[in-house]
């Protein structure tokens, strides 16, 4: 029978994959608007908000799964 820690931590880690994807897409997004001579500052200012957000939820989301060490 699975256990709720199992449960959290599977949902986690499905997670993480979903936004390790998106990550993944929008550095892709990113280098091709950014390679155009006539991108948008603000569209990607904003795509690079949004890639700081995703790492700093996938750096939160790892650490939950990293044990704590018992000093």
């Amino acid at each position: 029978m699975p256990t709720i820690e199992s449960d959290n931590t599977a949902a986690i880690e499905a997670r993480l994959v979903e936004l390790r994807e998106e990550h993944r897409d929008l550095d892709l997004a990113l280098n091709t608007l950014a390679a155009t001579p006539t991108h948008d500052q603000l569209q990607l200012r904003r795509m690079k908000k949004r890639k700081l957000l995703l790492k700093d939820q996938i750096s939160f989301l790892e650490a939950q799964l990293t044990p704590d060490i018992q000093a």
